[in-house]
């Protein structure tokens, strides 16, 4: 498939896409590196053939493309929230099964048998979509682009929410995968970069920068220039958080679970787990998809269900012991994919920030001054202050994910809960992100439970490590105590 870009210009709500010129040949795959801005989805969107345009501006050769995309996946999940039927049925309604989804696309069971063992999907056929953790959903997505059978396929972050392994084994399957489609893949770290990637698109703000190949792409600048830049950003962020500081004294422990159990009818999760978290601990969160990360976490935070069947004291008191939720969540800030997919309602840029002062999703109390100054401080930080009355749902994904990190830190909370923090983030806003919290936990702002799966992404101030590892006589998960170097 040849794809021909001349003097284009396309504007969806707040983004816009911006290209001079640029030739992508038959049978060449694309790396795109954003420097600074949300163009995965839009692309997606552009070589999908969701605008008109000229021929001029825009020629591709075959119209059999599909898409990967942080997007594409918050629509799925809106089609299965609208399906939901838990109050109709005697039993919580987790969603079309992943074998479902994967067959609807093709209606070929022998290609759906195959998308689910080529992408390690076949232990979750029959487990619902709303159920899966980040990284599973990540690769169905992508069983369901595949199952159309395209020529090309648009491929935003792809390795964004997998562990370690799934990351190694997606790489190999994409360089097999490219012998016979064609693709462009997005991304926001340059350790992501395939080795078979031979053509570089540099974008900047929406607009492509340059065209390069691959030793060019190893050579250029851009990437000890944006470091320099974030190190900058991330030091105005902290004399923020700082001028509003705020001490939180709580006795120890600050969280304790004893032999805690997450379990469903088909299946255990994590078993006899035992995890105390002290004063002016920080804590990282390890182990592969689906181990139960951020269902531990969910229980921390009161919004899993199981939160009440397990022996947990948080802040001084026993959950369940005639403390609200609300009691509990005034003292968590939270940033995490779950709560990303669930922040659908319409409010502005402001009131996002706004809420984090409610712990709301929304904003349905009349704010103070003093949380409106403090909210507008956080946006003109983020370079965001001229979008104050824009709607959430108008932002593209890294400025919304951005906004949900303000409102996370915005009432400086004495436990901060952080689920891969930079899904969806360019480059220059993970690398801001990043160094902020390490500078909030070497000067203990706030106490960080952090998950990332990016070895890159370790925090020098985090010393304490709760690792899930697979127990095969238990059949389910066991977490280990360990310290980090």
């Amino acid at each position: 498939m040849q794809i021909e870009m001349n003097q284009l210009t396309i504007e969806r709500g707040l983004r816009s896409l911006s290209i001079g010129h640029w030739t992508i040949q038959p049978q060449q795959s694309w790396g795109v590196f954003s420097s600074e801005g949300d163009i995965g989805s839009l692309l997606g969107a552009l070589i999908c053939g969701e605008f008109t345009l000229d021929k001029e501006c825009f020629n591709a050769s075959s119209t059999r493309v599909a898409q990967v995309s942080l997007l594409e996946q918050q629509r799925l999940l809106d089609e299965e929230l609208a399906k939901e039927d838990t109050d109709f049925i005697d039993r919580i309604d987790t969603g079309t099964s992943v074998e479902q989804l994967i067959f609807r696309q093709c209606e070929d069971h022998e290609l759906t048998q195959k998308l689910l063992g080529e992408l390690d999907l076949e232990h979750l056929a029959r487990s619902g979509f709303r159920v899966l953790s980040t990284g599973e959903t990540r690769r169905v997505m992508l069983a369901r682009a595949l199952a159309t059978k395209p020529e090309f396929i648009v491929l935003d972050n792809p390795f964004v929410g997998l562990d370690v392994a799934h990351r190694q084994s997606l790489a190999q399957y994409l360089q097999t995968l490219a012998q016979r489609v064609q693709m462009i893949v997005t991304l926001n770290r340059e350790e992501d970069i395939p080795d078979w990637i031979e053509h570089i698109a540099l974008f900047n703000h929406g607009a492509l920068d340059s065209t390069m190949d691959r030793q060019q792409w190893d050579s250029h600048p851009v990437i000890n220039q944006l470091k320099a830049q974030s190190q900058a950003h991330s030091e105005q962020m902290m004399d923020l958080i700082r001028s509003h500081q705020h001490n939180s004294e709580f006795q120890n422990p600050i969280f304790e679970l004893k032999n805690g159990k997450v379990a469903y009818t088909d299946k255990t999760i994590f078993d006899e787990l035992n995890w105390r978290i002290d004063r002016g601990e920080h804590w990282q969160i390890k182990g592969p998809n689906g181990c139960g990360k951020s269902t531990l976490l969910g229980l921390i935070f009161g919004d899993h269900p199981q939160c009440y069947s397990n022996d947990i004291h948080i802040f001084g008191n026993k959950r369940g012991s005639g403390e609200t939720i609300w009691e509990i969540k005034q003292n968590i800030g939270m940033v995490s994919s779950a709560l990303h997919l669930q922040y659908r309602v319409s409010c502005s840029a402001l009131e996002v920030i706004l809420s984090g002062f409610y712990d709301s999703i929304g904003l349905y109390q009349q704010p103070s001054k003093k949380e409106q100054l403090v909210a507008r401080e956080w946006l003109q930080m983020l370079h965001m202050d001229g979008l104050a009355n824009t709607s959430f749902k108008q932002l593209d994904y890294s400025q919304q994910r951005l906004l949900l990190i303000a409102r996370a830190l915005v009432k400086q909370p004495a436990l901060l809960i952080l689920d891969e923090p930079y899904q969806g983030l360019d480059y220059l806003g993970r690398r801001l992100v990043k160094n902020t919290l390490e500078l909030i936990a070497r000067e203990h702002l706030s106490q960080l439970l952090y998950v990332s799966h990016y070895e890159g992404d370790s925090l020098d101030s985090i010393k304490n490590a709760l690792e899930f590892v697979f127990d095969d006589s238990a059949q389910c998960y066991k977490a280990l105590v360990t310290t980090l170097n």
